[in-house]
């Protein structure tokens, strides 16, 4: 995988550096579709020198050759995910813990947006909003 993703970087003009990578690895990793600040302090102790701007503009990167979408599930801050793949997520609104929901077909949703707008849509996001098992557990009713 890294083989391809420094293909991917230096056929679009950027640089490769380990920071690079082990942001994209962080989120390939993952499924907890982690804000920036989050990829940044669990990078942090193995790249010191690493700021936050570079977790930022890396994100930028990735986002514009595909490889990870931008998830904006109503919070202060974006979240990210490497499954670039048309899914909904799901989001706790007691602890912000995000997840997501797969085996859900939207595509019947999506030709009745379609036609019934008249717009060529060009991308869609889901996003549902609850309390995740574990608050549910600890939330008395």
């Amino acid at each position: 995988m890294e083989g391809q993703i420094t293909a991917m970087l230096r056929e679009r003009g950027f640089k490769v550096t380990p920071q690079r990578l082990a942001i994209y690895e962080t989120l390939r990793q993952t499924k907890s579709h982690p804000s920036a600040e989050m990829i940044f302090h669990e990078l942090q102790p193995l790249y010191p020198t690493m700021s936050l701007a570079t977790v930022y503009k890396t994100i930028e990167i990735l986002k514009e050759i595909g490889l990870i979408q931008v998830l904006n599930a109503g919070e202060d801050s974006f979240r990210y995910d490497a499954d670039v793949s048309n899914h909904p997520h799901v989001r706790c609104m007691k602890c912000g813990r995000v997840d997501d929901i797969m085996g859900i077909e939207s595509e019947d949703f999506i030709d009745l947006i379609s036609q019934n707008t008249s717009y060529k849509l060009t991308g869609q996001q889901f996003y549902f909003y609850g309390i995740c098992p574990k608050c549910q557990i600890t939330t008395p009713h």
